[in-house]
């Protein structure tokens, strides 16, 4: 079976107020010429098609064409990510698979495989704890114990069936590595899924994960996304993978570089070195990310600062030396994910940390408005 592997195409989604359309539309061009060159059994999208619930109207334009172009070449399994809304994607999803496009958002379908070439895919989408204990019949509130019912019910099929076996998922699996851009999932229950929940399968076809990178002794992969959504991908290859895979053997894969519409760079130093230092002149034409370590801010930085790199999106501020004041600089809220931030908030509003039952209160408040966007 010989698959492309796609995931994480976020439509709809800015690079620090930079509209991506245009980029995005060059993507979708490049991964229906290697879907029509390669000769491929299937495309695979795992996970959040869209950036939002509610994309804008040109995102979902751009998915229309996208799906429409891709199944003239293939047939296309595309599951919801913790991006999407489910019912939203899975709206004509029945509709959709009579002309190949096979879009799988119930957790209920993920014991009915696509055929494809020789073989099987399993479309595992985003399983939010909170929304599928009572479909999948778990007692634990996480992911693992969400996924483990799944693949049981995948494994159970799949033993009736001869041909390779692939799922596609939308999780994050222990030992991958995050990047600042993807949406923390560890609220309402632990984030973390087992590689050998996975065990039996020949290839694991992963999304959410927004970085190229292998997990589970080679068997699982996640593809990243095709763009470069947050500075902290900046020294990441972005790719798809096209996937061969034979039973009970290693995935062959060839990973193809997808176009890159402008470079990023993380620069670091005082206003007056980044505009003087002639060993950045390599970095004009990139999206800038500054980091300026004047003791005291300089007045119009980023004003300054554009008028060397006109694509300067983001700025920051790490004051060093005599004079700096800490507590000047938003370095320290890198990073934090979402309730993390919000104890913060709450510890550097009113000068104490939340007690535990206003953390389990938080909790809630924060499971129940990504439960919300999932269902709308």
């Amino acid at each position: 079976m010989r698959l492309l592997h796609t995931a994480d195409w976020h439509l709809g989604r800015a690079f620090h107020g930079e509209d991506l359309l245009s980029a995005q539309a060059a993507f979708v061009d490049f991964v229906v010429e290697v879907a029509r060159t390669s000769e491929v059994d299937g495309v695979l999208i795992a996970g959040d098609l869209y950036d939002r619930a509610l994309p804008p109207v040109d995102a979902v334009r751009l998915a229309g064409e996208a799906l429409t172009r891709l199944s003239e070449h293939a047939p296309v399994v595309a599951i919801s990510g913790n991006h999407d809304s489910a019912a939203r994607l899975g709206f004509g999803a029945e509709l959709l698979a009579r002309a190949g496009v096979h879009v799988r958002t119930d957790p209920l379908s993920v014991a009915d495989p696509v055929p494809l070439g020789d073989g099987w895919v399993y479309a595992v989408p985003y399983l939010e704890p909170d929304l599928v204990r009572e479909p999948l019949g778990i007692e634990e509130r996480s992911h693992a114990a969400a996924m483990s019912a799944a693949m049981e019910r995948v494994r159970a099929d799949a033993a009736a069936r001869s041909g390779p076996v692939v799922a596609t998922a939308h999780a994050f699996v222990a030992g991958g590595m995050p990047s600042e851009s993807e949406r923390d999932l560890a609220v309402g229950g632990a984030a973390n899924v087992p590689a050998w929940v996975f065990d039996g399968i020949d290839y694991v076809a992963l999304g959410h994960l927004h970085g190229p990178q292998v997990v589970g002794g080679g068997l699982g992969r996640y593809s990243g996304s095709p763009l470069a959504f947050s500075f902290s991908e900046a020294g990441q290859a972005k790719s798809v993978a096209l996937v061969e895979v034979t039973a009970g053997a290693l995935p062959l894969v060839e990973l193809l570089a997808t176009p890159v519409p402008r470079a990023l760079a993380n620069l670091r130093g005082t206003l007056d070195e980044l505009l003087a230092d002639p060993r950045l002149a390599a970095h004009v034409d990139a999206w800038v990310q500054a980091t300026l370590t004047d003791p005291v801010r300089p007045a119009d930085a980023m004003e300054r600062l554009r008028r060397r790199f006109p694509h300067a999106v983001a700025l920051a501020f790490d004051p060093q030396g005599a004079g700096a004041r800490p507590e000047d600089s938003y370095q320290r809220l890198r990073g934090l994910d979402d309730n993390e931030l919000v104890q913060r908030f709450v510890a550097d509003t009113r000068g104490r940390a939340a007690g535990d039952d206003e953390l389990a209160l938080l909790r809630d408040a924060l499971t129940a408005r990504r439960v919300a966007e999932l269902a709308a």
